[in-house]
């Protein structure tokens, strides 16, 4: 059986705007404005089941998208430890070093939270977890889950995670099948589709 994932990004916060590590934060006035402009291409999308990330401006993009979205705790963004809320400009000036290896290391956790390994292999168990359910999915989910769920499904290094640009409100499609995935890059939600798109 084929398991569909059609995985969107949230819409606008603050933390985007401030490139800040997430804290949580809701969606802006207008990051609200953007989603529900966008219900109704989001009322196309062929699903049996919507999840969507447990953080704020995640439940608010699916509930302003018109979802009943349940949460997903698999798919939660990865943990910043005590650089959750802070700015990045700021953490580079005070910890450079810290910064160059969280970004060249995989295993590393400067901040104390989650290595990109572990968040990756948890991304992993996630997308494991759904094609065992098979079916159509929508989830509004973190931009980093959608990178790693990318990387995932591609068996790409741990190293492509930041290559991989996820801007708010984009639609990326994962087909899956005995344990193989493909990726497509749909396009903006309710914007124009990427070439080549239906």
């Amino acid at each position: 059986m084929t398991t569909r994932v059609m995985l969107v990004s949230p819409s606008f916060d603050d933390a985007l705007g401030a490139v800040r590590f997430p804290a949580d934060e809701s969606l802006t006035p207008d990051g609200l404005r953007r989603a529900r402009a966008a219900r109704p291409a989001a009322a196309a999308l062929p699903a049996d089941q919507a999840l969507a990330s447990p953080s704020a401006r995640c439940q608010e993009t699916a509930e302003a998208l018109g979802l009943s979205a349940e949460p997903a705790p698999g798919a939660a963004g990865r943990a910043m430890g005590r650089w959750r809320g802070l700015a990045l400009e700021d953490v580079l000036a005070t910890e450079p070093a810290a910064v160059s290896a969280w970004l060249s290391d995989a295993d590393s956790a400067p901040h104390g939270g989650e290595t990109l390994a572990q968040f990756l292999g948890r991304v992993a168990d996630w997308l494991a977890g759904l094609a065992a359910e098979g079916g159509r999915i929508v989830a509004v989910v973190e931009p980093d889950v959608v990178r790693a769920c990318v990387v995932c499904a591609l068996g790409a290094p741990p190293s492509s995670f930041w290559r991989v640009d996820v801007p708010p409100l984009t639609v990326t499609a994962l087909s899956g099948r005995d344990g193989r995935w493909n990726a497509r890059v749909a396009g903006e939600l309710g914007g124009p589709a990427a070439p080549g798109t239906p």
